[in-house]
């Protein structure tokens, strides 16, 4: 199940969109409209749901979370970007505190 989320999810919806990889959360942050797309397969298919809800790229931002272990990293395809981010991580502390704060605030318990 792929969402896009704009405020806080319940328990319930939080199972459904880590079922697709068994209790490990995809998610695609738009840091400019503080909104997220979470669960799927794969990074760039949250990515292609917010930008034809209207994020712009350079606002996208992938990141993970494991539901069981309580941990979130950064590191997604989608982030490697020739003039902007030259990893799969997310190398600028400022917008890698973004992307952390709204996956707390929207995701977490």
């Amino acid at each position: 199940m792929l969402l896009i989320i704009r405020a806080k999810i319940d328990s319930e919806t939080q199972k459904k969109i880590a079922e697709d990889l068994k209790g490990y959360i995809k998610i695609v942050v738009d840091v400019r409209r503080k909104v997220l797309a979470a669960g799927g397969e794969k990074h760039v298919d949250g990515e292609r749901l917010l930008l034809e809800d209207g994020s712009r790229q350079e606002d996208l931002w992938g990141a993970g979370l494991d539901l069981e272990k309580g941990e979130m990293d950064f590191d997604s395809l989608i982030n490697l970007r020739p003039t902007q981010n030259k990893s799969r991580e997310i190398l600028d502390e400022k917008i890698r505190k973004k992307v952390e704060a709204l996956i707390q605030s929207l995701l977490k318990d």
